[in-house]
């Protein structure tokens, strides 16, 4: 890890409550509510060519998110959009990752944080994949998660919430140490749900199948797959699904903001060999979000 360069030692600029600051100025206080409970919502983005993809669905879910949690975004999202593009253009930003967030702040400290204020910060960096392209071709090694995704009726599960990503931090950290890429979690009820932040698809017998998004985000990338394989003439099908899906899987892959189309090589004891279709979503995709 010696060239891991840390986020809060790099030069650049971040908007941060209405204006662009110096990168290392981007401070909060320890006592912030959204460091202490949670209280946080957050977008991942990727700019193409110098165009946020899909910047107003991510800007409408960020708005949605807050909403879900409880407070109000306190500017427009026109304001906001105009701001991502100002901080890009800030750093030099043409293909790169986007991250806006909204917190509450420091005025109360404990679970009420009726009158606190919110914050909202934008930064964007160059990330070129999630995943190396030597995983890529040979399919990601996903371990099975010892969490679950929730029940909707136990946490606010169609928000991007921060607080929803502790049991991804764990189940990744833990895929990481035993030789794995990633994890699979299962959701409440033992039906497949995702990896620790994508969404993911089998192809089974000629047709897409991707467990139903009733208890996890339904993924703008994901969105975006299941239309690219309906224009292929591709038959997409979303329901609960289980292991014996895993197993009459022909190829399996991943989709998310960060994630991309990333081919799976084996989840678990089930393994897979990226073939056809894999190269097509990833082909389409990669089109896509160029405008090719």
């Amino acid at each position: 890890m010696a060239d891991l360069i840390p986020f809060d030692d790099r030069d650049g600029k971040i908007w941060f409550d209405g204006k662009l600051i110096d990168w290392r100025d981007a401070q909060v206080h320890v006592l912030t509510h959204g460091l202490h409970y949670a209280s946080s919502v957050f977008e991942g983005e990727r700019s193409y060519g110098g165009t946020i993809y899909k910047a107003r669905e991510h800007g409408e879910r960020l708005f949605r998110s807050a909403e879900i949690l409880g407070f109000e975004i306190p500017w427009s999202y026109e304001v906001l959009e105009k701001a991502r593009y100002d901080v890009m253009a800030a750093n030099g930003i043409v293909d790169g990752y986007i991250r806006p967030v909204a917190w509450r702040g420091s005025e109360m400290m404990g679970v009420s944080a009726q009158h606190n204020t919110i914050h909202v910060a934008i930064a964007a960096w160059d990330w070129p994949s999630y995943f190396s392209p030597e995983a890529k071709m040979r399919g990601i090694r996903l371990a099975i998660s010892d969490w679950k995704r929730p029940s909707p009726e136990s946490a606010p599960v169609h928000s991007k919430a921060a607080g929803l990503y502790m049991i991804c931090t764990l189940s990744k950290h833990k895929a990481e140490q035993e030789g794995y890429d990633d994890a699979m979690m299962y959701d409440h009820r033992g039906f497949l749900a995702e990896a620790t932040g994508a969404n993911m698809f089998l192809a089974i017998d000629g047709k897409l199948h991707t467990p139903t998004a009733d208890c996890f985000l339904n993924g703008l990338t994901r969105q975006t797959v299941m239309d690219l394989a309906r224009r292929r003439g591709i038959e997409v099908v979303e329901r609960h699904m289980t292991d014996e899906d895993l197993a009459k899987a022909n190829e399996v892959f991943i989709t998310g903001t960060a994630a991309e189309v990333t081919p799976v090589g084996q989840i678990g004891e089930h393994h897979f060999q990226p073939g056809r279709v894999c190269q097509q979503m990833l082909e389409d995709f990669n089109a896509e979000v160029r405008g090719g």
